[in-house]
């Protein structure tokens, strides 16, 4: 059960979303130092892939993002990362709500055996 597709996959995708969380945080921290590059975490390609090959296991990857550069070097738009953000927390809670309904299905399982 734990090592089903499914589970594996929200697993992976759970890890994923964590990283983009951290990664708009620390976007957000440098949105006013001169020459920050803002990053972009990205899996879902990568995640649908494995799941399409029946293994669920995918890893993300941190890339420099490629919006505009303001005049002090920095290209992190508040916006975007803002959007992301409220983006990203809503895919969390529904990825970590269909794992919590997994672990529901095992709990009441178990209970009636």
């Amino acid at each position: 059960m734990f090592n089903s597709v499914t589970a594996v996959a929200l697993e992976s995708a759970l890890d994923g979303l964590a990283l983009r969380q951290r990664t708009i945080a620390n976007n957000i921290a440098n949105v006013n130092t001169p020459g920050y590059q803002a990053k972009r975490v990205a899996f879902e390609e990568v995640l649908a892939r494995s799941v399409q090959a029946g293994d669920g296991r995918a890893a993300a990857s941190l890339s420099r993002s490629l919006e505009p550069t303001r005049t002090d070097g920095s290209n992190v738009n508040l916006d975007t990362e803002t959007l992301s953000n409220v983006e990203t927390v809503l895919r969390y809670q529904f990825a970590a709500r269909a794992a919590e309904g997994s672990f529901t299905s095992v709990r009441t399982a178990m209970r009636t055996s």
